[in-house]
């Protein structure tokens, strides 16, 4: 367990959704208190109120906190406003502009993002040339956000077991119900904004936090979400678009099935690249050939999911559990080891250690309490974000096809559809690509190994840019920028600093 913990802080600086804490050094004096001048740009009359508000920046620790405010539905500005939660670092230098942060998610925390892990989300020769600006999307953290249970719902919901077969109808009754209880606690304790969470109207709010600090055009980096935020709004705003970097990409016209099916085999795919690793060194769980080892993970889940163990809190680790707990280190191959003390453990017929993984993963605290909103804010988001299909024959078709693709981690990832078919909120936008017509180059970043943003995305969205510039990394983990690797962070910041757009894919 003490590995678990140190795992626990490690992936912080891994995943992009979970931050590790590189403060400033205590002898850097806080900065004052400061005002953002809006642009003062035309926009209609009753969007006025909202682009002309001044921030009022204010000391908190080492950096500067405001909140903004924002309308609650964009397509009818006075039917009521929402919260905006923003931190920033002002440019140790000389001054280009603000650069917004996004680390992901849906439901990740830009505010904690950069407030706790600055170091890790942006170079310092960023910092020396940027006020660096992480901000919490509507229905997130600090921002007017979704809530929808306590811990103690939050646990049955996340960790519950359902005793019938997988697939059967009573099992998808059980899930059904489930589900439906959890949107009607989320439309109760959110209220309308529950309605107005998606990825469009996010990136409405984010053209008027770039007019609101002060930027004619909006220099952005996202991460893995954050780049479906980031395309958007370049789509939303191609002629105010400056320097956007989109590492970690999502395929905008990837349909809800074709995400799961890519994140199931991008994920299956690592868990063997890391068998490999495990087989060739020493003090590995496994033994035999990858396909040998595949197949012991395979009867593992086989087995909680029969008979789930007993954690030492009450809490019981199925094979969903499981799952979590074997996707979370993935995320970064410095991970790795950690996973071989998780499974060895679960082997021995511990469920601790993999609960704490999960943990991890799903923001839960060892006092049982939960750090962030970010499990209700993905759903949230996505169920707007995406149309669904919860017919049952089609889910078990699909549920089929994931399985032959993906044989140990796809089994755990159908029927996914149920979830938002319960959702209080739908929507019929139909995903599609994005051109962002005229705007200025856009760099998307993609990894090869990158198993929850498989690379095939950061490839498409490139080439539906009408000024999309891939940068390939040849590597494992998810996202590549501060990853330790000199090409990729050379050629971002050579690119958010210069405007350096590289001639050819540097593929790094």
């Amino acid at each position: 367990m003490r590995r678990a913990r140190r795992l626990l802080a490690a992936l912080a600086a891994a995943t992009v959704l979970v931050t590790s804490g590189c403060a400033l050094p205590s002898f850097i004096d806080p900065p004052a208190a400061d005002r953002s001048e809006p642009t003062g740009e035309k926009v209609a009359a009753e969007l006025e109120p909202f682009y002309s508000q001044v921030l009022e920046w204010e000391a908190c620790g080492q950096m500067q906190c405001a909140t903004a405010t924002a309308p609650l539905d964009w397509d009818a500005p006075e039917a009521g406003e929402i919260e905006l939660a923003l931190v920033r670092q002002p440019a140790r230098g000389d001054r280009i502009g603000s650069l917004l942060v996004n680390p992901g998610g849906p439901g990740g925390s830009g505010y904690d993002f950069i407030a706790d892990s600055i170091d890790y989300a942006v170079g310092p020769e960023l910092q020396q040339r940027f006020d660096i600006v992480g901000f919490d999307p509507r229905g997130v953290g600090r921002s007017s956000a979704v809530r929808c249970y306590d811990a103690e719902q939050m646990d049955e919901f996340l960790y519950g077991i359902v005793p019938a077969e997988r697939g059967s109808d009573a099992w998808i009754d059980d899930v059904r119900a489930a589900n439906e209880d959890f949107g009607a606690a989320c439309a109760e304790r959110t209220g309308e904004l529950l309605a107005n969470v998606d990825t469009v109207s996010a990136a409405r709010d984010l053209d008027l936090l770039r007019a609101i600090l002060g930027d004619e055009q909006l220099n952005y980096l996202g991460y893995s979400y954050g780049t479906f935020l980031g395309a958007t709004y370049a789509g939303l705003y191609p002629e105010k678009v400056g320097r956007l970097v989109l590492d970690g990409a999502i395929d905008p016209a990837a349909s809800n099935a074709e995400v799961t099916q890519a994140q199931a085999i991008g994920f299956e795919q690592s868990l063997r690249a890391y068998l490999a690793d495990c087989l060739a060194g020493q003090d590995c769980p496994f033994s035999g050939s990858v396909d040998d080892a595949a197949d012991e993970v395979a009867r593992l889940l086989a087995s909680v999911e029969a008979s789930p163990l007993q954690g030492s809190d009450g809490r019981e680790l199925g094979a969903d559990a499981l799952v979590t707990a074997i996707i979370y280190p993935l995320y970064s191959p410095e991970s790795w080891s950690y996973l071989s003390d998780m499974f060895q453990s679960v082997m021995f017929g511990e469920a601790d250690t993999a609960l704490a993984f999960a943990d991890g993963y799903n923001g839960r605290e060892a006092d049982g309490t939960y750090r962030d909103n970010s499990t209700e804010a993905f759903r949230a988001v996505n169920c707007l974000d995406y149309t669904y299909d919860a017919d049952v024959a089609t889910m078990r078709e699909q549920a089929a096809e994931l399985a032959r693709a993906a044989p140990i981690i796809g089994p755990y990832f159908g029927y996914g559809d149920i979830g938002c078919e319960a959702w209080p909120y739908s929507s019929d936008r139909e995903r599609a690509p994005i051109t962002a017509e005229g705007a200025n180059p856009i760099l998307v970043v993609g990894t090869t190994g990158d198993p929850a943003t498989p690379y095939d995305w950061a490839v498409a969205l490139a080439d539906q840019l009408e000024s999309g510039v891939l940068v390939t990394y040849e590597g494992e983990g998810h996202t590549a920028y501060r990853k330790s690797n000199a090409c990729v962070d050379d050629t971002v910041e050579a690119y958010l600093i210069d405007g350096t757009v590289p001639d050819a894919d540097p593929m790094c």
